[in-house]
This record gives structure tokens, sequence and C-alpha cells, in this order.
């Protein structure tokens, strides 16, 4: 396999080698993000490839890209080796192993053999996807591990609740077993008089692994939306959420101060925080890239290995939900399916019967932080660029319909507490919230833009005057 990325910046690197040509030779001890490449190499990198569709196409907010055109071993696709390794190893299942006489072992085993295989065939084969770093592979490893995830889903979907529950005992036979959800409401003081011990001891008793948990996922979160406004409301919105579905699962019943303070405050309010920063560093850092053994001092390939899992390139988001109403629709969807995202990890461990902190609920959130950044990037693609981005990107499709399914699957396996209904006082806040959004829709989008057309064709017909006003 061709590295990939070199193919946007064939451009680039023509005006990267005019730009060193009359620049000093560059520091042995400059790693590839730093300092100009030289110009031979980036000629050689032009002649090797020429520019392509996405050479070309470079919208005002995407960086500069210089690359060397380097294409070593690390880079190939190693189609016949895994082929020729993946046969030998089924040669040795089938020719020299003795089958167990456990059919559920069997089951099992040949069930993770036909994943590892799947696994395997898209590694080497699958599209990539607009990431590549640290590299395509890794990608396209995730991106079969959606498709596995989806289709479990759909397994789970269409088994009987007690199917589905007793189904779980086969990946770790403590679950299936219904579990108590931890109440975090009860005494909301944040001084308690009453316990001369340690009177602040419900502020320590709200403090467990989740506080760290909090801070990161919102730090993470902030890397893939890459917008404070959105990342807030989001943030907010969800607040609200747990307010008005406590009676639905006990969990979602928090102090006014843990729902606030350490939660919007605290951790989402620092995670945000030091995303931005991050931000801020990823967009103005130079984008240079060379071969590692083009660089000559090992504190200069030390820099290059670490920098190899920082972003190839980068694109700053410009949502602009307010410029159309396509734009504004999706942003509304994108806010949507996220807060639906966040509701369903407390629902699913909730109805499939398994503890806060088993491990299948890390890996689910370790899933989502791995696929949910390459989405987002395709989601903005197709929403910012349709006439060069003609369809939705296969991980934002695939990320959206595991959300959907496992929505569904709460409503199938605990329908009785999906249709608890919300107090009328909720009712009345989300209805109001509703019908705010839909009047500035239609006033936005509709009647203003409306009078800014008559505007505009009567500034035509009119004095020069009038177009200058």
């Amino acid at each position: 396999m061709t590295k990939s990325e070199p193919k946007r910046s064939g451009l680039a690197a023509v005006n990267a080698a005019g730009k060193c040509a009359t620049s000093a030779e560059p520091d042995d001890d400059v790693s590839a993000e730093s300092g100009c490449p030289s110009q031979s190499a980036h000629v050689k990198a032009n002649v090797m490839k020429q520019p392509s569709r996405e050479s070309t196409h470079r919208r005002n907010t995407e960086c500069e890209v210089y690359d060397d055109g380097t294409n070593t071993f690390f880079w190939r696709a190693h189609t016949v080796t895994v082929l020729f390794i993946l046969t030998c190893a089924l040669v040795y299942v089938t020719l020299l192993e003795e089958t167990p006489q456990d059919t559920t072992y069997n089951a099992k085993r040949g069930i993770v053999a036909s994943i590892l295989v799947f696994l395997c065939f898209g590694v080497t084969q699958a599209k990539d996807g607009p990431f590549t770093r640290p590299h395509p592979a890794y990608w396209r490893f995730w991106l079969c591990v959606t498709v596995v995830y989806e289709l479990f889903l759909i397994f789970i979907l269409f088994q009987t609740v007690h199917d589905g529950r007793q189904f779980m005992k086969y990946i770790d036979p403590k679950l299936g077993v219904p579990l108590p959800e931890r109440d975090y409401g009860g005494n909301c003081l944040m001084y308690d008089p009453g316990n001369t011990t340690d009177p602040f001891h419900n502020i320590w008793d709200k403090i467990d692994g989740f506080v760290p948990a909090h801070f990161l996922g919102w730090y993470i979160k902030t890397l893939m939306i890459r917008d404070w406004w959105m990342c807030m409301i989001i943030s907010v919105m969800f607040e609200f959420l747990e307010y008005s579905l406590e009676h639905q699962l006990p969990n979602f019943s928090e102090c006014w101060w843990d729902h606030w303070i350490m939660d919007v405050l605290v951790c989402n309010g620092l995670g945000i925080y030091c995303g931005m920063k991050t931000l801020a560093w990823l967009s103005m850092k130079p984008y240079q890239w060379q071969g590692l053994w083009n660089i000559l001092t090992y504190k200069g390939k030390i820099k290059r290995i670490a920098f190899q899992f920082t972003p190839y390139s980068w694109v700053k988001f410009e949502w602009k939900p307010a410029s159309n109403l396509r734009r504004w629709l999706a942003v509304l969807g994108i806010i949507f399916m996220f807060l639906l995202a966040e509701l369903n990890t407390f629902y699913l461990k909730f109805v499939l019967w398994m503890p806060p902190e088993h491990y299948l609920v890390l890996l689910r959130l370790v899933f989502f932080v791995n696929v949910g950044g390459v989405a987002m990037r395709e989601i903005y693609d197709f929403m910012d660029d349709p006439k060069f981005h003609k369809k939705l990107g296969q991980q934002a499709w695939l990320v959206a319909a595991i959300t959907v399914t496992e929505f569904l699957i709460v409503v199938k396996y605990d329908p009785n507490t999906i249709m608890l209904p919300l107090p009328f006082f909720i009712t009345q806040c989300w209805f109001l919230g509703i019908v705010l959004i839909f009047g500035w829709t239609v006033w936005r989008f509709f009647f203003r833009a409306v009078k800014e057309r008559k505007r505009k064709r009567k500034c035509l017909h009119t004095s020069h005057t009038c177009q200058s006003a």
C-alpha cells in the first residue's frame, strides 16, 4: 500500500520546495515537525505522486502539509504476508490440533476465529478513512470492530429479553443477574454538621473513579467536536436529561451541586478547557514530515516517532449552524445523537444487567473514543462540502446505526421503564424548549431569509448608494 497522506500534499510539496530553495540547510537535529524539508526530497515526492483530485481540493480551514514522500516497510499493506500467516494458522488448527469435545468451547472459539479472520481481511483490504496516523491499518481495524459490534447488537436485538440477558453469561459468567443501581441522591448537604467526624463526607462520597472519567471523556469529546459552544450545550443538556429521567433510572438522581458544580463546571468544564487548548496547539503547529531514516540524529528520530501519534494534518471545524437550514439541522442532529449515545451508556447496562464497573462498559467507551473522532470528521466533511464528499462516510454511517440499534435494544428489553411518563413540570419545560427551537428555525430560515432576498432584489434595481448601504 502506498501511503495515502502524501497524495493530499503533492501540490504543497512543490510550494514548500520553492520556499526552501533559498533557505539555509536545515539542522540535522530538527525533526519532521519543524524546519523545511530539503528541496530534492520535495521534488522527488512530486515526481512520484501526480496531483490528484484530493490534492487540488483544500479548504481555507485546512493547514498546509509538507511531506518528503518516504514510503517504507511500515507503510506497505503486506496483504500476502497476512494471508500466508492466516493460512498457516488455519492449517495448524485443521491438521495438527485435536478438536476438543466441548461444544460450548468449540462454539466460542469458532466465533472468535471468525471475527479474527474478518479483522485480518478488513485491516488489509478495507477502505481508508480520513485519519491515517499513527497508521491507516489502525483505523481500518476500528472500522471492522464497528461492523462486528453492530452485528452483535443486531443479534441481541433479535433475542427474547430472557435469552438476551442470559447470553451475556457466555461472555462473562458473572453477568445475567439483576443488579441494583446505586442512588447518588439522598443527603445533599455539602457540609453535614451532624457528622462530627467528617462533615464533608457527602463530597468525598461523590468523588470516585467516575470523576477523572468525566474529565477525560469531555477532553476527548472536545477533540472530536472541535467547538466550545457545541460541547457546552451537550454538557448542559445532558444534565437536564438526568433531571428529567431520574424517575426512570435511580443513578440519574444526583445532588444539585453534583450536577452543576462537580459535573458541568469542574469535570466537564475543565475537560473542555484543556481540549480547546490542545486544539489551539494542533491548529498552530507545523505539519512537516520526513522519513525516519532521512533524519540523522537520534533526538530527531525520537521526536519523529513521538509525532507519529499526532494528526498528519489539521482541519479546523467551522460548524456555522446559523448560516443555512441544512447546517442548522445537521448540528441539531449531531447534538441529538451525542445525547442519545450518552443515555445509551446508562440504559444499556440497566437493561442488560451490567454493573457500572464491568469491563464491557469500559470497552464500549474505549470503542467510541476511537471511532467517534473519525465519525465526526466524516460528518463535518459531508456537511461542509457535499459536492466533494457526495455520501456520508462509512464510520459515521456505522456509528449512527449503532446508536439507533442500542436504543432499540433498550426499548425492547425494558419498555416499562422507557414509557414511564415524565412529570408534568418536566414535560412543560421540554415542550417550551422544542417550541422555541422550532419558532427560531422558522423565523431565521424562512421569514428572515425571505426579507433578505427581497432587500437584495430591491438593492439591485436601485442606485449605487443603496448597494453601498
